[in-house]
């Protein structure tokens, strides 16, 4: 599991907090008493769950110390808890269960899934975003720099770190718990600067687990300018000089 620099992840708050946004306007809950947010990293989806709930008793939950910290100084008055997802149990079901761009740092969705509808009340919802972007660029051209003699034998953690699953086979897995189950994907078009950028977005999460694994600086600063030359081929400029990153993500809401 990879360390997490909050203010890196935040570079890009407003991008990463929008599909959180966009997950909470589909949730079709009038007034949940208990909410958890699995995976609440420095806070910044939490908040828009208490901007749309501002009455119910919310609780971030994350297995990164330096994520809470960062979200006890920046929403003080909120609940906090560190503890790993993959083994959580709730002590009474909770109306919510909302993760935004978190679960697909663990394993075995087969058996995390079920368990964590399984903390839903009656009439709530497991409401969850993860990235869709296997197939794009931006990850495609990290598995072939990842591919390099000098540090192959270094990569096959990493090339496991994160979980992604076809949307039929979250329908198949949750169908059998749940009374209504939606399921989206909707692709962003984020307008950056440069490739730089999407390199700078992407160690903040899914370049981390690769760059970890290396031995030493100068081999973390030559992977990062082999991805760096392939998302330069990949995502070119637009006439007035941005490129346009465009990010699909997977959007599931079970109701229980």
């Amino acid at each position: 599991m990879p360390t997490w620099d909050p203010h890196m992840y935040l570079q890009f708050a407003s991008e990463r907090t929008q599909p959180a946004v966009d997950l909470l306007t589909r949730i079709r809950l009038a007034h949940p008493d208990r909410i958890i947010d699995i995976g609440c990293g420095p806070g910044n989806s939490t908040a828009m769950l208490r901007q749309r709930w501002p009455e119910a008793a919310i609780i971030g939950l994350d297995n990164s110390s330096e994520m809470l910290a960062a979200a006890k100084q920046a929403y003080p008055s909120e609940q906090w808890h560190l503890a790993d997802a993959a083994s959580w149990q709730a002590d009474r079901p909770f109306d919510l269960v909302f993760s935004n761009a978190a679960l697909q740092w663990l394993p075995d969705h087969e058996t995390l899934f079920p368990q964590l509808l399984a903390q839903v009340a009656p009439a709530g919802a497991l409401a969850v975003q993860l990235p869709a972007h296997y197939d794009s660029p931006l990850h495609r051209v990290t598995l072939d720099v990842a591919e390099a003699a000098a540090w192959k034998h270094r990569m096959d953690r990493p090339r496991q770190a994160l979980t992604h699953e076809a949307p039929a086979f979250y329908y198949r897995l949750l169908r059998p718990y749940a009374v209504q189950i939606d399921i989206w994907e909707t692709e962003y078009y984020h307008i950056v600067d440069g490739p730089q950028d999407i390199v700078t977005w992407f160690r903040g999460t899914g370049l981390r687990p690769f760059l970890e694994a290396l031995e030493s600086d100068a081999h973390r600063l030559d992977f990062e300018q082999q991805v760096l030359e392939g998302y330069t081929r990949a995502y070119p400029s637009q006439p007035d000089g941005r490129v346009l990153f465009p990010f699909r993500r997977l959007f599931i809401v079970a109701y229980h």
